[in-house]
């Protein structure tokens, strides 16, 4: 006899299994790096289990989506100029689409060696694709058509060193962060329409204000790079979302602050995780004031005095998301330095040294965590008690952007190359 309880089981399985095919945002299906994809390669390189190798032109570090038989991704010219959009066959590698999307005649200099113009990642759903590019415009695609649904060109915000936080897609809006040296806010538009439906400003005070009442270095220190992520605790939606000298959750369907944690940092990057009533995230990138913290989720107001159970510096990494696999965080620090560390609490388990340089986020598929560095080495390693290294991969051109999985394949973005990655062995 079926009952409720097998019913359920069911909707699970196949949204599991269909979760597992696709991989439509920044960080995958479940917004933290985790698939449940089976019979992924361990090994691989340049004349090894590599499906398709296609070259993309531009300076770009957004991580690929794949939907369907689709990949996309965006790209730039190297000075900014010309921001485009690409759509992949994910069968063969082919490209169908490389659309200019929008032109920009006088980008603001990046400042930096460390990001791109095209760094935000797409996000996708069933029939369209919204591509995001901070500032410079943001905008929403048909994905049979490939007609432009709608633009945007009118949120400001200066970036300072070019834009980095990527869109996420909650019921129906598309919800983007715009923490920049003059505005800090995050906007909910109306997916269909491009609309706005609110604006949430950021309501720390920054403490920068020199005699002329001007943002000392110019706004440098209220910048972030941060991309939210939505809970629910105790029946309720939180919008987590880290930003400069504070992190903050909202309501995300009306903007509405719920609690937020001082900490004093800026320019962090790394996306949040959640477990069990805490929330993971990173309070900057400079210093002292790079750490992570754990914060509890049922707070309300201010709760930087009642409401942080652990913090961790030893290693924290400044670019590189972390993964949480059966209650520990497992990350890569810049410098290449692995660390395990128990979630719940913030105790260090092991920490070990991989090697390389290291933007790209880590992933968790098929038993296996995964490091990408910027010189092009994957480091696979097995959850546990201690650092167990599986596999080391390299291919050429480095890695900045964040891998993908989809079905039983990787996809893996270099700096020059889009790399389909199966086990032909």
């Amino acid at each position: 006899m079926k009952t409720p309880l097998s019913g359920f089981f069911v909707v699970l399985f196949f949204t599991l299994i269909a979760s597992a095919q696709d991989w439509p945002e920044y960080r995958g299906p479940t917004a933290d790096g985790l698939s449940q994809s089976t019979g992924l390669p361990l090994e691989w390189s340049e004349s090894r289990n590599v499906s398709w190798k296609t070259a993309i032109h531009g300076r770009a570090w957004s991580s690929p989506v794949v939907f369907g038989d689709q990949v996309w991704l965006t790209t730039a010219t190297e000075d900014g100029t010309s921001l485009f959009v690409l759509c992949l066959d994910r069968s063969s590698g082919e490209i169908l689409l490389d659309r200019r999307i929008f032109a920009i005649p006088q980008p603001r200099p990046l400042g930096n060696s460390i990001n791109s113009y095209a760094t935000p990642s797409p996000v996708i759903e069933d029939g369209r694709v919204y591509v995001h590019f901070g500032s410079y415009g943001t905008a929403a695609l048909d994905t049979s058509t490939f007609e432009t649904v709608w633009l945007r060109q009118d949120l400001p915000c200066d970036h300072w060193r070019g834009p980095a936080s990527s869109p996420i897609l909650w019921e129906d809006l598309i919800i983007l962060t715009m923490d920049g040296a003059n505005v800090q806010y995050i906007a909910a538009l109306d997916k269909s329409t491009g609309r706005n439906r609110w604006v949430a400003f950021r309501s720390a005070d920054y403490g920068d204000l020199g005699d002329d009442g001007r943002p000392k270095l110019g706004g440098d220190m209220r910048k972030a790079y941060n991309t939210p992520f939505v809970i629910s605790h105790g029946g309720r939606e939180q919008l987590i979302s880290p930003a400069a000298k504070a992190a903050y959750a909202y309501d995300p369907r009306t903007g509405r602050e719920i609690w937020h944690v001082r900490h004093g940092g800026h320019s962090s990057a790394t996306r949040p995780l959640y477990l069990d009533g805490i929330v993971a995230v990173n309070t900057g990138y400079v210093g002292s004031d790079h750490e992570l913290w754990g914060v509890r989720v049922d707070g309300e107001g201010d709760v930087t005095e009642s409401h942080v159970a652990w913090k961790y510096r030893r290693g924290s990494p400044r670019r590189s998301s972390p993964v949480l696999v059966d209650g520990r965080l497992y990350m890569i620090s810049d410098k290449g330095v692995a660390t395990c560390v128990d979630f719940a609490t913030g105790r260090e388990i092991w920490k070990g040294r991989i090697g390389g340089n290291h933007s790209a986020s880590a992933i968790f598929a098929d038993g296996r965590i995964h490091f990408s560095s910027e010189e092009g080495v994957s480091t696979l390693i097995r959850p546990g008690n201690s650092l167990d290294i599986l596999a080391t991969n390299r291919l050429d051109g480095g890695f900045m952007a964040s891998p993908a999985v989809a079905g039983s394949s990787l996809f893996l973005r270099s700096k020059t190359h889009l790399y389909r990655i199966d086990d032909g062995d």
